[in-house]
């Protein structure tokens, strides 16, 4: 089975517990703390793998979770770091988050890699909190979450030259006549519902990879029929086949076909419209044939070439496969990224985001948020006293209780964060 699109649940490994603990030798009096730090938790990383050619492995797992660090120990030993989660994916594999539709990353090559979902941070542990003050703390840190996200998976198939053109031209005759590639073809009507991937060589032994891809319809753009099933994978291609029948025992008229096809193409992708393009004009061993060839000629107009073949008799399948192959010695390799990558990934020099946010709750509790103040919260052990007292003094030091009394805070009110409730004392 052919998948080309999944939605999955990648999480990386939570950051491993920082460590209360004191040196207790017999002849050291006093050792002083000697709690290490936690590991860092695996981060979620995807390669390509040039073997294979399908998101079929991700039919079967739908969430993918690094490990996490391992805890602090005593005599001030750091937690081991847990190693990332790799998984293969073919080349041509582009991860958008589910929510935001952004992409993260655009994976082509053999071997590159990208980090979708970053393990979190170790907490420390008490040796690192020793101060001329407090020289036995009783303070550590819990490990940070792992970030944790949906995303898409799509595959967009890395092919030199797409076959495109309406249902029954012809395409997977073409290319099961030019490759070895195995699609099926019959004498009935029907479209190829996956594509197919094949190997072109032609006489002077130039090679490219040629993909049968689903026959559009009227209305693919907006995603009628296979829709956007078909038109992702020809995103990736450099040179376009456009297969028309030129036989007319369809009842369509060629021209029409060939306006239509080139009308959803450029729906879909403005791009598209510029992509170089090749006619080949098939059936051409059927009576008519000749023509309704010269009367697209004429509508089309002379500048504009047009490869009369036949695929039952292989009549002019040798010029064509040597244009194709001239044409595509012509284009560069399609190193663009296919679409705009997700900001995250960009560095930028930009006014830092407010530590926390307050808002009113229906049941009248403040309501603290914010990625700063969260994760601080997240990483406060609340078992010590020490720890606690600390998290207060954070607060405080960020303008908690300051802009709590500009909302009106008084003796008693709750203040909510994330889950948990506290009581507001001024």
């Amino acid at each position: 089975m052919f998948v080309d699109q999944v939605k999955v649940f990648v999480k990386g490994g939570d950051g491993g517990n920082g460590l209360v603990a004191y040196r207790r030798e017999k002849y050291v009096p006093m050792g002083g703390p000697a709690g290490g730090d936690g590991g860092n938790g695996g981060d979620v990383v995807f390669e390509v793998d040039e073997g294979l050619n399908t998101l079929m492995d991700f039919r079967y797992q739908h969430h993918f979770k690094a490990k996490r660090g391992e805890n602090g120990m005593n005599q001030k030993q750091h937690g081991k770091n847990s190693d990332a989660l790799v998984v293969s994916v073919p080349p041509g594999t582009t991860v958008k988050d589910a929510e935001t539709e952004r992409v993260i990353a655009d994976l082509t090559e053999h071997k590159q890699r990208a980090v979708i979902a970053k393990g979190g941070r170790g907490g420390r542990g008490n040796a690192r909190f020793a101060t001329a003050r407090n020289r036995a703390p009783e303070i550590a840190e819990n490990g940070e979450p792992g970030e944790e996200l949906d995303v898409v998976v799509e595959l967009k198939l890395l092919a030199d030259v797409g076959l495109v053109g309406f249902p029954s031209v012809g395409k997977s005759t073409l290319l099961s006549t030019v490759t070895a590639a195995k699609p099926k073809v019959a004498d009935y009507h029907f479209t190829t519902l996956a594509p197919n991937l094949g190997v072109v060589e032609s006489q002077d032994q130039r090679s490219f990879v040629m993909a049968d891809l689903p026959g559009l319809i009227e209305g693919a753009h907006e995603g009628v029929g296979l829709g956007h099933q078909f038109l992702r994978h020809v995103e990736r291609t450099r040179l376009l086949l456009h297969v028309i029948d030129m036989s007319g025992l369809e009842g369509r008229d060629p021209y029409e076909d060939y306006v239509t096809i080139n009308h959803e193409l450029s729906s879909y992708d403005e791009r598209l419209k510029d992509r170089p393009q090749i006619i080949v004009a098939n059936k051409m061993d059927l009576p008519d044939s000749a023509d309704h060839l010269e009367m697209f000629r004429e509508q089309i107009g002379p500048d504009v070439d047009i490869y009369p073949i036949s695929t039952a008799t292989r009549e002019g399948l040798e010029d064509l496969l040597y244009a194709v192959a001239d044409k595509l010695d012509q284009l560069p390799k399609n190193e663009d990224p296919i679409e705009e990558m997700d900001e995250r990934v960009v560095y930028k020099f930009e006014k830092e985001e407010a530590p926390f946010k307050i808002t009113r709750a229906d049941d009248g509790a403040y309501v603290l948020y914010g990625e700063k103040i969260e994760s601080l919260f997240k990483r406060t052990d609340f078992s010590t006293d020490q720890s606690i007292n600390r998290f207060a003094r954070q607060m405080r030091g960020m303008g908690v209780d300051e802009a709590l009394r500009e909302r009106g805070a008084k003796d008693g009110d709750t203040v909510r964060l994330m889950e948990y409730e506290f009581e507001f004392v001024d």
